[in-house]
């Protein structure tokens, strides 16, 4: 079964510094229908602000990964890790028994576009961890690279939970496909521009969910990036 979740049906806030799109419930959006998906909980596309960002602030028992669109995105947290991410670089922070942290753009002229995702764990307690890695556009250019998976495979960075999260850049006559074992399920978001996914066409900040399907096919992109979710 398919099931397509348009962008313009997502719940939105804008804070002024900070305009937010939320595919799932958060924060004051409440949407009983969209809670989650299977372990995915949260995809937040946010911009900030040139020099504008969010405070130190805890979470806890949670799979924080960050995927910076355009511009650069400044992280501090209670670890002791510091870095500025930008596009390509993909984060993951797995918030476990607490951990403190704050995310500003350091740019005084440039906004910062970030995918913000949340996945549930599958182990609660457990020590805070932080991992970045880089992913070229070439990497994902015609095909879907693995970004995150519970073994860290393939130069991903490791998630507490059995998902695996791709990353796919398309364009023209480019076509990828991900074969799904049964009883799995998968959640495609377009980041940016069109995609036809399982012949339903998708613009940017749309979503698929899929249940039951033996595979996803992504083609006729017109500078489109993708982000496919395989999951319990």
């Amino acid at each position: 079964m398919i099931t397509l979740r348009k962008a313009n049906e997502r719940g939105h806030a804008d804070h002024g510094w900070l305009d937010s799109y939320f595919s799932f419930s958060f924060a004051e959006y409440h949407d009983p229908q969209h809670m989650e998906f299977s372990s995915l909980r949260v995809i937040n596309e946010d911009v900030v602000q040139p020099g504008k960002g969010f405070g130190t602030h805890g979470h806890r028992d949670m799979e924080i990964i960050t995927y910076i669109l355009a511009g650069a995105l400044e992280h501090k947290d209670s670890m002791g890790n510091g870095s500025v991410i930008r596009p390509g670089d993909v984060q993951r922070m797995s918030a476990g028994r607490g951990v403190q942290h704050s995310e500003f753009n350091p740019s005084q002229s440039e906004l910062v576009h970030l995918l913000q995702i949340w996945i549930v764990p599958n182990v609660r307690g457990i020590e805070p961890e932080y991992e970045e890695t880089h992913f070229d556009a070439a990497s994902k250019r015609g095909r879907l690279r693995l970004i995150a998976s519970s073994e860290g495979r393939d130069g991903s960075v490791t998630i507490h939970q059995d998902a695996s999260v791709y990353a796919a850049m398309l364009d023209g006559a480019e076509r990828a496909s991900h074969a799904l074992a049964p009883g799995r399920k998968a959640y495609v978001h377009v980041a940016r521009g069109s995609v036809t996914v399982n012949g339903n066409a998708l613009g940017a900040g749309d979503a698929l969910k899929a249940n039951g399907e033996p595979e996803i096919v992504l083609e006729y992109g017109d500078n489109a990036e993708i982000l496919l979710f395989d999951l319990p």
